[in-house]
């Protein structure tokens, strides 16, 4: 579990108060006036680190503090002292001032300071690695909130400048929503008093809250879970959103001043080597420590980490380890694609657009000032002839068969709602089995961007029939078995099954009669055939539906993962009207629905990164 997840973050652009307006201060008054420096070129080299698991390399990899001879940095002939960097301003004035030639953040807090650091060429940024991705950051919502879409016109309580801002902005554009249709109340603290979780606990109008994965369990006991209000919980909240799903929302990175880069790319070239070299090796220790198998090496990390951080903010070893595994480590391959993979969706590009629009929208910068990507020559003997695990070993991330056979048991129990995240729909004419991009282009644009976001979620394509020709069938069979009984007037007909009444609206009973065979027997009328041909026709929807998604990102050039999306036909089992009245409302029943859902972690396949 993740421990204060960025309390760098908590400082990372200045206390506020709550409720301040959605218009921030702008960056450049955050850090106030200062001259560029150059960088120093004695001595040790000051690197800045947060609390964060992916630091937890850092320190792995420099032996401590200060580079220990016989260490990662210290053999790639690096001299560097880490230096707390949980006051992201002081970050930043440490980057101009030539203190420090690193900034260290996620991208969307580079975003923020974008304006500041391209003011002068001298500390224009340059981005030299990804770390990890998050996986240990919620939005906790109350009862009533039961998908993305019903945060409209909520209240949400946030953390002011962290990384929970960027993944707002995920969010809502998940939903196709906008900052202007919610209520945004901003907190100074990330965690505890004057924080998110404590107003979202006393303040019942606060509709959802973001939370690090302590105060998620103080909340609602687990990701899954549901508090009851015994303990401390807030009855009835739940997690809407974890990055657990939402994989690719908060990038950790590192950004160098493009003077020290130029004039020092192989140093700068070695230190990301390193880093990469101690995730390497870190990912191996883990999964032994998760197996029962000590590493001294690894036991070590631990300590040091608690004693670096404090127990204060990190109690013991255990929650050290805890914080290690809420990062996703990019590792080389994840690096290689970020920087250089053409229509990579959380690609550098596609991040970049994405923070710089997000500064300007928020306040934070007047313009668009951007970054430079790394530059790296990843094809370099520093990396391919010192790193490991060097090859893009990832393909479908998820069993597609145990995906499936998932979805239609929550499908069947009930729980299908409870692990949905955000859902959509489109409609067809009757016997259309074709789905053109030309007609369908913003919809397919939507299920690309919503599975690479959720990289650890599954899109469930629905395909969905009228049962108009299954109700009438059913009648026509029942009448002639003289299993079904009506009796009333034209226009307000009351039926009967064997002695039992029967709503035709209640289509779950219709469902499970003609499957006990209620209605077979009649040669001209048989509505279990006609509802078998209903599920197939769904279904053959549903797969033309994922072929044209699948073929319309080919033709953009984007990479989707087949096993991310999967076909359902759910045939006449969910119509929107069950007893339709007119061709208008049977078309509404014909649908394919997109659902974005909350999988469990058995039918995801294992691997190193996530690139």
């Amino acid at each position: 579990m993740k421990t204060n997840k960025l309390f760098a973050l908590g400082l990372a652009l200045g206390l506020v108060v709550a409720n301040v307006p959605a218009q921030n201060k702008l960056f450049s008054e955050l850090v106030g006036p200062g001259s560029v420096g150059a960088v120093k070129s004695t001595g040790a080299l000051q690197v800045p680190f947060i609390l964060w698991g992916g630091d937890m390399a850092t320190f792995y990899a420099n032996g401590g503090l200060k580079t220990k001879s016989g260490s990662i940095f210290q053999k790639q002939g690096l001299n560097l002292n880490l230096t707390p960097g949980d006051d992201f301003i002081q970050q930043v004035r440490d980057y101009r001032s030539g203190k420090s030639p690193f900034l260290r953040g996620t991208y969307r807090m580079m975003g923020q300071a974008s304006e500041v650091l391209g003011s002068d060429p001298r500390t224009k940024g340059v981005m030299i690695m990804q770390m990890t991705w998050s996986a240990g950051d919620h939005m906790v919502a109350r009862e009533n909130i039961k998908t993305v879409t019903d945060l409209k016109g909520k209240t949400v309580a946030v953390q002011q400048g962290g990384p929970h801002i960027g993944m707002l902005d995920d969010i809502l554009k998940t939903a196709q929503l906008d900052w202007s249709d919610i209520n945004v109340k901003y907190f100074e603290a990330l965690t505890g008093d004057g924080s998110p979780v404590e107003a979202f606990k006393d303040d019942t109008t606060i509709s959802a809250c973001f939370a690090v994965t302590p105060d998620m369990f103080g909340l609602c006991t687990d990701l899954n879970g549901v508090g009851t209000g015994a303990e401390g919980t807030v009855k009835g909240a739940h997690v809407l959103v974890s990055t657990a799903e939402l994989s690719r929302s908060i990038a950790d990175v590192y950004v160098c001043r493009k003077d020290f880069y130029d004039a020092n790319r192989p140093l700068v070239r070695k230190f990301v080597a390193g880093y990469l070299k101690a995730a390497e090796e870190l990912i191996d220790k883990r999964a032994a420590h998760e197996a029962g198998r000590n590493d001294a090496a690894y036991t070590a990390l631990l300590d040091q980490t608690v004693q670096i951080y404090t127990k204060e903010a990190l109690p013991n070893a255990a929650e050290a380890h805890g914080l290690l595994l809420d990062c996703t480590f990019a590792g080389y391959p994840g690096n290689v694609s970020f920087f250089e993979k053409q229509g990579n969706l959380h690609g550098f590009e596609a991040f970049q657009t994405a923070s710089l629009d997000l500064a300007v929208k928020l306040g934070y910068a007047k313009q668009k000032m951007g970054l430079f990507p790394s530059g790296l020559n990843y094809k370099h003997d520093d990396f391919l002839q010192y790193l490991t695990k060097t090859e893009a070993e990832q393909g479908e991330r998820f069993r597609a068969e145990a995906v499936l056979e998932e979805i239609e048991l929550l499908s069947s129990g009930g729980e299908l709602d409870d692990r949905t995240i955000v859902s959509f729909t489109i409609n067809f004419k009757p016997n259309q089995t074709e789905f053109s991009a030309v007609q369908y282009a913003a919809e397919f644009n939507r299920v690309i961007e919503t599975a690479d976001k959720f990289g650890n979620a599954v899109v469930a394509i629905r395909g969905h029939a009228d049962p108009t020709k299954t109700l009438i069938d059913l009648i026509k069979a029942g009448n002639a078995k003289g299993t079904l009984r009506r009796t009333g007037t034209r226009g307000n007909y009351r039926y009967s099954l064997n002695g039992r009444p029967l709503e035709l609206n209640d289509t779950a009973r219709l469902v499970e009669a003609i499957k006990a065979g209620d209605f077979d027997g009649v040669n001209d009328h048989n509505p279990r055939q006609t509802m078998q041909a209903a599920l197939n026709l769904s279904r053959k929807r549903a797969d033309a539906v994922k072929n044209s998604v699948i073929a319309y990102a080919k033709g953009k050039g984007i990479a989707v993962d087949l096993s991310q999306i999967q076909p359902q036909g759910v045939g006449i089992a969910e119509p929107f009207i069950a007893k339709p009245s007119s061709a208008a409302e049977a078309e509404q029943n014909m649908r394919v629905e997109f659902r974005l859902i909350r999988v469990s972690a058995e039918v995801t396949q294992e691997t190193d990164f996530d690139f």
